[in-house]
């Protein structure tokens, strides 16, 4: 508990500079050097409050405590209510301020790129990796999101062999995060004609959008190749070399768009892609390096981790990671992601407070 109070003196402490910094008038004359302040005290002040609210309580609990010495019977009995309510009070504000106090993923609020593509089942995996972008688009609408397709690969038979998405807005990256990992799906496929459930599976990675300060990129390092973009069966043929295919020659890393208006606009999101790819391997190595990160959040985040089943028949989908079974597996593939997002997030939540603990 004490450590609970030093550390909400400290952001308190904090909270009550940036403020002075903020409301010096010179500030106005540095953007980048506000915005940093702002940002800092914005993501302060959740932790602020309940710590305003917290001495609030204590200081009641122990002005009441003191009235109850007292010898007049109605002081004592009002005083008595006062602090039970507030002792009430206590514990539950207590719980608010653990999870407020758990370290923040940095990577929270930013943008994300998206990568579904088809795994096992042919065909079928295809098809359900295009079944899988669907929902998760639904679910980006349902969030009031934007998204802006990167790359897509379509597959003849339906669905995409791969597709790569921006997806913008507020907290992406903190609600999508766990999605990373193997999808797997039981159902009879259109092809099959004896009605037998098939398994297939198709792989999502979770990326969160990297600035150029996160990672620095030599332009010597890299292989730029440019060629004719095409649909499946022969769509959308382009006459000129507009998609672009960008390889990060020290990590074999590549990412290339199609999609774009120009090879301008295209080479602009495969540099986005390769980024948050590379982004994304320097925290896995870093996770990594610190071994105990990995043990207190949810999954691996491995693209071949087995994370979900999605069972047709019998209308259900399992999250293995933890232990969650919906029976409204029609409700899950509209995009009403919100009771296993936030099973997850718990889930996280929870793992963390027993690392901090």
């Amino acid at each position: 508990m004490n450590n609970m109070l030093e550390r909400l003196e400290t952001i308190a402490r904090r909270y009550e500079e940036l403020n002075e910094i903020l409301m010096d008038p010179s500030i106005a004359n540095d953007i980048k050097k506000m915005t940093e302040a702002s940002k800092e005290q914005s993501m302060l002040e959740q932790a602020f409050r309940l710590y305003e609210e917290y001495k609030r309580i204590l200081t009641g609990i122990e002005e009441a405590r003191e009235l109850m010495n007292e010898s007049d019977p109605e002081i004592k009995e009002m005083a008595h209510m006062e602090w039970e309510e507030l002792s009430e009070q206590k514990p539950l504000i207590e719980a608010k301020i653990q999870l407020e106090l758990i370290p923040k993923d940095p990577n929270d609020n930013k943008n994300v790129i998206l990568e579904v593509r088809g795994a096992a089942g042919g065909d079928e995996g295809n098809i359900f990796a295009g079944d899988l972008y669907r929902m998760y688009v639904r679910y980006a609408e349902s969030q009031g999101w934007k998204i802006e397709i990167m790359d897509a690969q379509e597959s003849e038979a339906g669905g995409y062999s791969m597709i790569s998405v921006m997806i913008k807005g507020e907290g992406v990256y903190s609600k999508l995060k766990f999605e990373s990992g193997s999808h797997r799906v039981q159902r009879v496929p259109k092809t099959e004609t004896q009605g037998r459930v098939h398994t297939s599976t198709a792989t999502v990675v979770v990326m969160p959008e990297a600035e150029e300060v996160d990672v620095e990129i030599n332009a010597g390092d890299l292989r730029i190749d440019t060629y004719r973009a095409s649909g499946a069966g022969g769509q959308h043929i382009n006459k000129t070399d507009s998609a672009v295919r960008i390889t990060h020659i020290p990590t074999g890393v590549v990412a290339q768009s199609q999609d774009g208006r120009s090879q301008h606009d295209n080479k602009d999101k495969a540099m986005r892609a390769l980024r948050a790819k590379i982004y994304e391997m320097k925290i896995r190595e870093q996770e990594e390096a610190l071994g105990s990160e990995r043990k207190n959040k949810v999954g691996s985040g491995d693209r071949s981790e087995k994370i979900r089943t999605y069972n047709y028949p019998q209308n259900r989908v399992t999250d293995h990671r933890i232990g969650l079974t919906i029976q409204q597996l029609d409700r899950i593939m509209e995009g009403k992601l919100d009771d296993i997002v936030e099973g997850l997030i718990h889930e996280d939540q929870r793992l963390k407070l027993l690392g901090e603990a």
